[in-house]
């Protein structure tokens, strides 16, 4: 009930907001802005406004939220906002900033700004930072926070607490402590839940748990999701190759990374950044979108020259130029599901090699059941259409051979795609549609050269 009350109190202030805004009441504005609205609801409408309105909202945002706001932009709005500050603004606006979030923000930065940031902290922080930049963002060590709070096997839970109580509060989403050694290797975790309800004379020995796996610090990230997804975790320790603990990963972190992999499939599909600015300007929408159109345009000419082949075949049967986009469509379609499948269960880690036979095999019989049931539709619809039993029986073959190639097609392509460090969600539709319109159009158009020659 309560989140819901203040959902409700949150749209009633963007209502308010916009009100004031189209009314011009820049005070009004502020004061909501800054004393009614959270930092990600205040980002929330800065990457809902067009460019001028934003620029405008930013200046009237209090210089103690900037960095908090910023932590909630995505990178195309940020990388704009990092590039009209200096280095002593910057400097303050990350001052209380994790070191994972910190070092996202500075990879948008170029390398002599870096330099410049690090070199206006001190050597602890800056220390934490640079272990997490010189490990790739797309990694564990890219999105680990150095923040721990670790702990000795040897000493009391007694102890444990009051050394707790120490602290003015604890590193967010900590759920456990980790227990090392005095090298500190990993050896297990401490959860919060379990001091608790211990005997305060029990060493922590006695009641951690010690089945906890660390995440190594070179998993990448969307295999880090995965385990968080799997185990349901709410933080988990990351350690290098020999074992020795670096830092943790918490769940914040992880649902970034599980919606920026959903918008990166989402966008991908269309040639699109998943950092795309809806509200970016003519002239960068335009650019970025070109290169996208000229490569279709490339497809498109390949296909085209396909059927230029059969230009006489096509110029005495009418029939084979009404009907042919129905073959190139059922293919496309066809090969988008499987390619979809294909890709989703690439994500989450169900396919492998041991498995992908049975799945080809499987898309291979649905691609020839499916090829067959609506083959006899399509044949019956054309033959009856333009009173020629054979022209049914040539689009009928047409499209069991495509939407077959489009199975095979759709189940192998990713593989070799990501087998080539080639994203399957950016590159795979491209290729796709060429090879189903070039196949369809093949099939089609070259057993009516056979049968009408």
């Amino acid at each position: 009930m309560t989140d819901i009350l203040e959902k409700s109190q949150a749209r009633q202030r963007l209502r308010s907001l916009g009100e004031a805004l189209d009314s011009g009441a820049l005070k009004q504005v502020s004061r909501i802005l800054n004393g009614g609205l959270s930092p990600s609801d205040i980002a929330h409408l800065l990457e809902s406004s067009p460019p001028r309105q934003r620029a405008l909202l930013w200046n009237l945002v209090e210089k103690d939220l900037e960095g908090e706001v910023l932590q909630y932009l995505n990178d195309d709005i940020r990388a704009y906002f990092l590039s009209q500050l200096n280095v002593q603004e910057l400097a303050d606006i990350i001052e209380d900033f994790e070191s994972d979030d910190l070092a996202d923000l500075l990879q948008q930065l170029p390398d002599t700004v870096i330099q410049e940031v690090l070199d206006t902290m001190d050597e602890q922080d800056r220390l934490r930072v640079e272990e997490v930049l010189s490990y790739p963002e797309d990694t564990a060590g890219g999105l680990m926070n150095t923040d721990t709070i670790t702990v000795r096997p040897d000493i009391s839970v007694d102890v444990v607490l009051r050394y707790l109580r120490r602290h003015r509060n604890l590193p967010p989403m900590t759920d456990s402590l980790i227990v090392v050694s005095r090298r500190d290797d990993f050896i297990g975790v401490l959860p919060i839940t379990r001091i608790l309800v211990s005997n305060p004379a029990a060493t922590v020995r006695e009641v951690m748990d010690t089945e906890v796996e660390p995440i190594p610090v070179t998993m990448s990230d969307t295999q880090v999701a995965t385990l968080f997804e799997r185990y349901d975790l709410i933080s988990s320790p990351v350690v290098d190759d020999t074992g020795r603990l670096l830092g943790r990963i918490t769940i914040d972190d992880v649902v970034d990374v599980i919606r920026e992999d959903a918008d990166h499939s989402l966008m991908s599909m269309a040639g699109l950044d998943e950092d795309e600015d809806t509200f970016a300007p003519v002239w960068k929408t335009t650019r970025r979108r070109a290169v996208w159109l000229g490569i279709n345009l490339i497809t498109a000419f390949i296909a085209s020259a396909v059927i230029g082949l059969f230009e006489d075949t096509i110029s005495k049967v009418v029939a084979l130029a009404v009907l042919m986009p129905i073959v190139a469509s059922m293919g496309g379609i066809a090969g988008s599901q499987t390619l979809t499948l294909v890709i989703r269960g690439m994500a989450v880690g169900q396919i492998s090699s041991a498995n992908v036979g049975w799945l080809l095999n499987r898309e291979f019989v649905v691609g020839a059941l499916n090829g067959l049931f609506w083959a006899l539709v399509v044949a019956t619809a054309a033959a009856a259409w333009f009173q020629d039993l054979m022209i049914g029986a040539i689009i009928a073959a047409a499209l069991v051979i495509n939407l077959v190639a489009a199975a095979f097609v759709g189940t192998m392509l990713p593989l070799f795609l990501k087998s080539r460090n080639i994203d399957p969600a950016l590159a795979g539709s491209v290729i796709l549609t060429t090879v189903t319109d070039v196949v369809g159009f093949m099939a089609f158009l070259g057993l009516a050269t056979l049968i009408y020659a």
